[in-house]
C-alpha cells in the first residue's frame, strides 16, 4: 500500500476535557442560585469580565492542537446555552465551526456539561441525558450527556460527559453521592452492544484510585489519562494547597484502547502563573478568593488524541 493511500485511510480525532471553573453569564435565572454572578454582586462579574472570560476559554482550547482545532470537546461548570452560543459564534472560537449539545440539570446553581464538536470529524446520531437521583442528604447534581456519532472513518462513537458531585463536607462523607454517578453510569453504558466504542470523559472529584472510579475500571472501562503529565510542570489537572491532582479523567471500553496514540495535560505557559505559597506552579484561575486575577480555569485542559486506521 502506497503512503499516500495508507494516510487516507487513517484519521486522528481530538477529545479534550475541561472544566471551565463558572462559565456563567451576567443575566439572573431566577430558578437556580446564581446570585453571586451579577454585576452588582460581590465577584461584580460584569459583562467585560464575562466577555473575557468566554474568550480566555476558546484561547485555551484552541491552545490544545497545533495542527487544526480539537474534534470533541468535554466542557464541565457551564451555566447554560447563551454562554456556549457565545463561545462558539462570538468569542475567538467563532471561525472554529464547533457545534455543541448540553444538559439541562437539577444543580442548585444552573451548572451543566456540554459536548462541543466538529461537524465534518463527528456527526451526531441521538443525544440523551441521564438524571442522577439524589440519595439522602444529597443535593440535586448534574444530568450525565451522552452522545452517539459517527467519525470520518465510520466508526460510532459512544460519549458520556459526567460532572461528579464535590468533596464539599468531606471526601469520606461524600463518597456515596459521586456512587451514584457511577452508578447511573454504568447503567446507561449497559444498553450499549458489548463492543460499543464508548468514551467517558468529565470532572470526576474523585482521584484514579478513589472507590467510584475503581467501580468504573471493574466495569470494563480504563482510565487512560491516570497518567497524563503536562510539559511545563503539571503533574495533574487541578492544585490544591501545593498538592498537584487529577479530579479529571477519561475512561474508554476495552475496544477502544488500541486506538489511543496519545494523552497529556496541556499546561501551556500561558495557563499558569507561580505560586508563591507553595512553590512551583499552578493553573492561573479567574479569581483568587474573591480577588479577580483575569485567568483561564483553576482546571487544565485534559487531552486525549486517538487514531483510527
Amino acid at each position: 500500500m502506497s503512503c499516500t493511500l495508507s494516510l487516507l485511510l487513517t484519521s486522528f480525532l481530538t477529545l479534550v476535557e475541561l472544566n471551565c471553573e463558572n462559565l456563567f453569564d451576567c443575566q439572573h435565572d431566577s430558578l437556580k442560585q446564581d446570585e453571586e454572578w451579577m454585576p452588582t454582586a460581590v465577584r461584580h462579574w460584569t459583562p467585560k469580565r464575562y466577555w473575557h472570560k468566554v474568550n480566555h476559554i476558546g484561547q485555551e482550547i484552541l491552545s490544545c492542537q497545533e495542527d487544526g482545532v480539537p474534534d470533541l470537546v468535554a466542557l464541565v461548570e457551564v451555566e447554560n446555552d447563551n454562554c456556549l452560543r457565545d463561545l462558539t459564534r462570538r468569542s475567538l472560537l467563532r471561525h472554529a465551526g464547533y457545534e455543541f449539545l448540553m444538559t439541562e440539570s437539577p444543580d442548585l446553581r444552573g451548572i451543566d456539561v456540554a459536548l462541543l464538536y466538529q461537524p465534518f470529524s463527528f456527526r451526531p446520531i441521538c443525544y440523551e441525558t441521564y438524571r442522577v437521583m439524589p440519595i439522602e442528604g444529597m443535593r440535586p447534581t448534574r444530568d450525565i450527556l451522552y452522545v452517539m456519532g459517527e467519525c470520518v472513518t465510520g466508526d460510532t462513537l459512544h460519549v458520556f460527559v459526567v460532572h461528579a458531585p464535590s468533596r464539599f463536607g468531606g471526601e469520606k462523607a461524600t463518597r456515596p453521592n459521586r456512587q451514584v454517578v457511577a452508578d447511573r453510569l454504568v447503567e446507561a453504558i449497559s444498553h450499549l452492544p458489548a463492543n460499543a466504542k464508548v468514551i467517558v470523559a468529565g470532572d470526576f472529584n474523585d482521584e484514579a484510585d478513589d472507590p467510584a472510579l475503581c467501580f468504573l475500571e471493574r466495569q470494563a472501562l480504563t482510565n487512560v489519562t491516570r497518567d497524563a503529565r503536562g510539559s511545563h510542570g503539571a503533574e495533574g489537572t487541578y492544585r490544591y494547597q501545593g498538592e498537584w491532582g487529577s479530579i479529571d479523567h477519561v475512561f474508554v471500553s476495552t475496544v477502544l484502547l488500541d486506538f489511543v496514540e496519545q494523552t497529556y495535560i496541556n499546561d501551556s505557559p500561558f495557563l499558569l502563573e507561580e505560586d508563591k505559597k507553595y512553590g512551583g506552579v499552578k493553573p492561573l484561575r479567574t479569581y483568587n478568593g474573591l480577588h479577580y486575577q483575569s485567568g483561564f480555569s483553576d482546571h487544565l485542559p485534559l487531552v486525549v488524541r486517538f487514531r483510527f486506521d
